[in-house]
């Protein structure tokens, strides 16, 4: 009987992926991955938080209805190392990151199946709405889940081919609504827990603020300005900011002006109409590749530039050891420096790398 470690968040997806192993014939064993409790415990539960005490009881409850053995495992240290010091570092540096992606690889894939091979595991799983499969050239990668509404795979990119072929999902062939229904079946107390929305680390969404207080520094006032360098007025700190962003500039225009560049080391934000915000041509690096071992030559896909963009077709092309470049058919809004751009070949990944520019990087920059 092969030996599978789920990574349960308290939520209802990691909860039903433990219950459906288990009546695949698993030995499931359940872990809780403390990583992040200095909320207070009403905030974790409003926010359906991951990584909160809240999280633990769920957790625990649902483990003990489902009779199987479960742990906490402190990985706090880890979190601290590869998200949120990468998260503050990102920001400072005037790029947008998601921490989540960064949390997938280093903690809840590289130090959970480290931990779960110690003790003697197979396979670790999770409840993310992802598919995994073997394809003919014998390597693994992402299929998207079984309901596109929910699907995880933009965030998942970054895995390893080892970590792909160690892992389970069973909750990708799923809609969230079956999953909530067997929940309810089963008598889980999660069947109705909401999804968590934030990150886990500033629930309240002030970045800026956790960045701050973080750090212990207070991030100096600069220049906002126009794309012919012209000064407009005065910004709070360029952690303050996003590419796209509209709301809280603080400052008034006769006509919409948005976030276009943040350049940290004039310590300038610069503004645009809308209409500048376009591009059709983006370039990323820290690629990792999936479907294929390497990028030869100019591949077609579809491309995503963040969670919530739907994907638009594309030419990618290697521009040096470890850049690619990707030429969009029609220009797309608000390509940000920081965030993840993932490639799709029909309903798997090809791979994907963060952005680091919609214009061809100089030296300095890289």
């Amino acid at each position: 009987m092969a030996r599978v470690v789920v990574g349960m968040s308290g939520g209802v997806d990691s909860s039903v992926a433990a219950y459906l192993l288990q009546q695949a014939g698993y030995e499931v064993i359940g872990v809780t991955m403390q990583i992040w409790q200095e909320e207070e415990n009403r905030l974790q539960e409003e926010n359906g938080g991951c990584c909160g005490l809240s999280a633990v009881e769920d957790a625990r409850r649902t483990a003990a209805l489902l009779g199987i053995p479960y742990y906490v495992m402190n990985f706090r240290k880890e979190f601290k190392e590869a998200v949120i010091d990468y998260f503050v570092d990102e920001y400072r540096q005037g790029r947008t990151p998601n921490p989540c992606i960064a949390c997938n690889r280093y903690v809840k894939w590289e130090s959970l199946y480290g931990r779960a091979r110690q003790i003697g595991a197979d396979y670790i799983a999770t409840g993310h709405y992802s598919r995994i499969v073997k394809l003919p050239n014998n390597r693994f990668t992402l299929r998207v889940s079984a309901t596109d509404a929910k699907d995880q795979t933009y965030a998942l990119y970054n895995l390893t081919q080892e970590q792909l072929a160690h892992t389970l999902m069973p909750v990708g062939d799923y809609s969230k609504e079956s999953i909530r229904e067997t929940a309810k079946k089963i008598g889980l107390s999660v069947a109705d827990k909401p999804d968590s929305m934030e990150i886990c680390f500033v629930p309240d969404g002030d970045y800026a603020g956790f960045i701050e207080e973080y750090t212990g520094t207070v991030f100096a006032p600069g220049n906002f300005v126009n794309t012919a360098g012209e000064v407009l007025g005065t910004h709070r700190g360029i952690i303050h900011y996003t590419v796209g962003q509209r709301k809280g500039l603080g400052i008034a225009f006769g006509t919409p002006m948005f976030v276009k560049e943040l350049r940290p080391k004039t310590n300038e934000v610069v503004l645009a109409s809308n209409e500048e915000l376009f591009s059709d041509v983006l370039y990323a690096d820290r690629l990792n590749f999936m479907s294929v071992e390497k990028l030869t030559g100019t591949m077609r896909v579809k491309a995503k530039i963040r969670y919530s963009h739907k994907g638009a077709e594309a030419d990618i092309s290697m521009a040096g050891e470890d850049m690619v470049c990707c030429r969009f058919l029609e220009p797309q809004r608000a390509i940000t420096p920081g965030q993840a751009v993932v490639f799709y070949d029909g309903d798997l990944v090809v791979g994907g790398g963060t952005i680091i520019s919609a214009k061809l990087p100089s030296r300095s920059a890289l």
